[in-house]
């Protein structure tokens, strides 16, 4: 009888410890304040404008009051073109950073863009315009855009790998939403994003469990980001993620080692 007691309260420690907990589950909970308390509507999003970084795809559009006069400036995909996905149609159509952190826009020569964020880009094009080719009169309007926010995702996620999304801001939730979502056995309390730098890459950890993650600088992504997500110990030791599979398993197990143990008795 105290035999089984024992093993009754092994396999209740078991199951517990195996188990994922269900505040590992949960995004943005108030962490800080009391359960009956309500989330703050009021935090403060932190992002700075983003400054332009080797490999990255510009997509710049001039017009003026004569728009064949600005023809050569703005590409047109070609025929054979047409099929393409858009991020193909990006890199072919748009100006690509090279190592050097420079464009080439035909008839207006290089520019060094590295460093510069898209307005700072669109003064410069223009200043350039009115200096060599038109007058004020001709009503020059620039825009500069990134062909795409290009990142990558790794790790426990449901559908790793690169994505392009063509929207001026995306936070850390729709980037992981956008790979097809962190499993049950993803780790969510410590969620890495690899950054590029002028003087190179940088690991951030985010607490995606926490609210104050919307706080965070790192809560924007960035074009060329890559996010990792590590699995729980549950993944790692082949647990159960809920209580009843953990019992499934352990169940399993003990009626494997039954078994053996009746065969080799018998022989």
């Amino acid at each position: 009888m105290r035999s089984i007691k024992l093993l009754i309260i092994v396999l209740a420690c078991i199951i517990v410890s195996s188990c994922i907990p269900h505040k590992d589950t949960v995004y943005l909970q108030n962490k800080e304040s009391a359960i009956n308390d309500t989330i703050p509507n009021n935090l403060s999003e932190v992002q700075k404008p983003y400054r332009i970084q080797i490999d990255d795809i510009l997509n710049i559009r001039i017009k003026v009051l004569d728009q064949d006069n600005v023809q050569i400036f703005n590409p047109i995909s070609q025929e054979g073109n047409l099929n393409a996905s858009s991020a193909e149609r990006a890199y072919f159509d748009g100006f690509t950073v090279d190592i050097h952190g420079n464009i080439r826009i035909p008839t207006l020569g290089r520019f060094n863009v590295l460093g510069y964020t898209a307005e700072e880009i669109e003064q410069m094009i223009e200043k350039k315009l009115l200096d060599e080719q038109f007058k004020e009169t001709a009503n020059i309007f620039i825009t500069v855009k990134l062909a795409g926010l290009r990142y990558t995702v790794n790790g426990e996620i449901g559908s790793p790998g690169t994505i392009t999304l063509f929207k001026e801001r995306v936070n850390i939730f729709e980037a992981i939403a956008n790979a097809g979502e962190i499993p049950l056995t993803g780790n969510k309390k410590d969620v890495l994003v690899i950054r590029q730098y002028p003087q190179g890459q940088q690991i951030h950890h985010l607490d995606l469990t926490d609210i104050n993650v919307m706080k965070s600088p790192y809560y924007y992504i960035q074009p060329n980001d890559m996010i990792y997500v590590k699995p729980l110990k549950q993944k790692s030791i082949g647990t159960g993620e809920t209580a009843a599979s953990s019992l499934s398993t352990i169940v399993t197990v003990l009626s494997l080692v039954t078994s053996s143990i009746l065969i080799f008795t018998r022989l």
